[in-house]
């Protein structure tokens, strides 16, 4: 039987609702070529890409945020990535499809990502899902960033939306972590980087799924 229809339907942004493993590896791969290394292979830098800066320093430098360099290194970084944000970044096969459903429903969806609104809402605006989002929260929106659930409530508080009656869509443990510590349902998507937490299995979450498809049939929506 189909989930009862939610009132509001968040997701993550990178992993989830798009791929932007690309264009946060060719910021990578571009420090390396400033510094005159080769470069790493795309699919070689993808499972750190839900780790966001830091996870791609060290990916290309075996950089921690203890390494002396590693601010500087960082700021290198998003200057590139910010130059660059969405030249191959797109939406996962079968999200606009979702998405779709959902809005044929009256059913609003949302963002919530730790990425920081000076890349969040560039990136949604060149994927024509800025006029679309009922709320975008950004990992500089609140003070506490996922894994706490301070994010997640206050786009409910953005929306009207009842945090019970709210779902959240997710690849990393810290997306779940944060819709369980919320009181909203979750659903975790294996097609995503699903960082390093471990087996999504363990998760805990309410659903794991394979595709966005599956998210449809969850709610009963024709996809």
């Amino acid at each position: 039987m189909p989930e009862a229809r939610p009132s509001l339907v968040l997701f993550d942004l990178d992993g989830t609702l798009a791929d932007t493993a690309p264009d946060l590896g060719a910021a990578a791969n571009r420090l390396r070529i400033e510094d005159g290394l080769p470069l790493i292979d795309d699919e070689a830098l993808r499972p750190y890409t839900s780790q966001g800066a830091r996870g791609l320093l060290f990916a290309a430098y075996g950089m921690t945020a203890e390494d002396p360099r590693f601010e500087r290194y960082r700021a290198r970084f998003l200057t590139h990535y910010a130059a660059a944000i969405c030249r191959h970044t797109q939406l996962f096969d079968g999200i606009a499809d979702l998405l779709a459903a959902l809005e044929a429903v009256a059913i609003p969806w949302g963002v919530v990502t730790n990425k920081h609104a000076r890349f969040t809402l560039p990136l949604l605006e060149a994927l024509q899902l800025d006029q679309r989002a009922a709320c975008i929260v950004s990992g500089d929106t609140t003070q506490r960033p996922k894994p706490a659930p301070d994010p997640l409530l206050f786009a409910c508080t953005q929306v009207g939306a009842l945090p019970a009656a709210t779902w959240y869509v997710g690849d990393d443990l810290r997306d779940i972590l944060a819709g369980k510590a919320a009181g909203m349902g979750t659903i975790a998507v294996r097609y995503g980087y699903l960082g390093d937490g471990g087996n999504p299995v363990e998760w805990g979450a309410d659903h794991l799924v394979d595709h966005p498809d599956e998210i449809a049939t969850l709610f009963g929506l024709a996809c």
